[in-house]
């Protein structure tokens, strides 16, 4: 069944379904009985149908005077995790202030249609930071919606997605470093090998 409000009454039906389910009852009753086509019936037959299409379309205006639909819909809770963004808006945040430092009149549309160039044409080992950056945001974001879903509640005081954002950015600034570090060991390593 569709989404939607319970209490809202039931819309108003054409003469043609009026048609169609007066063909289905009669099915039911003789299955060898055809049901003539609306086309081929007189206007007479016809009207039979538009009466009972007229009389519930009363029916129907008659109950959505009493109608009044809720007000407002579902509340999103402000603490709950916020999605992470993808790695094109990760991109698109990174080169969104450059080009409208160079362009300071270029519209939102045309700086959107330009990004969007721009992602197209990288290559793959272009991509790859951003589309990385993205991955461990939603890992991040999967852990948070879990924490947020066990507890009722999310714990962050800065807000979910700005606390994934500056914890994956803190990794990989960790990870730089540690990966500099081997480097460094590796090339002393090699260093005092070429010596003996």
């Amino acid at each position: 069944m569709a989404k939607g409000d319970p209490e809202k009454p039931k819309g108003k039906v054409s003469a043609y379904v009026f048609f169609v389910q007066t063909c289905r009852e009669e099915r039911k009753k003789k299955p060898s009985a055809g049901c003539s086509g609306r086309k081929t019936m007189s206007r007479r037959e016809k009207s039979k149908f538009d009466e009972m299409a007229k009389a519930d379309k009363m029916r129907c205006h008659q109950e959505m005077k009493g109608y009044r639909p809720a007000k407002g819909g579902k509340k999103k809770d402000p603490n709950a995790p916020k999605r992470p963004p993808s790695g094109f808006f990760l991109f698109s945040s990174e080169f969104r202030p450059k080009m409208k430092s160079t362009n300071p009149d270029i519209s939102i549309g045309d700086v959107v249609k330009k990004l969007g160039e721009m992602w197209k044409n990288l290559n793959d080992s272009e991509k790859q930071p951003y589309i990385t950056k993205a991955v461990k945001l939603k890992e991040k974001y999967e852990k948070d919606v879990a924490d947020y879903k066990s507890k009722g509640k999310f714990d962050g005081t800065a807000g979910p997605a700005t606390v994934a954002w500056k914890k994956v950015e803190e990794e990989e600034e960790r990870g730089d470093e540690e990966e500099q570090r081997r480097m460094n060991k590796q090339t002393v390593y090699v260093s005092k090998k070429k010596r003996k």
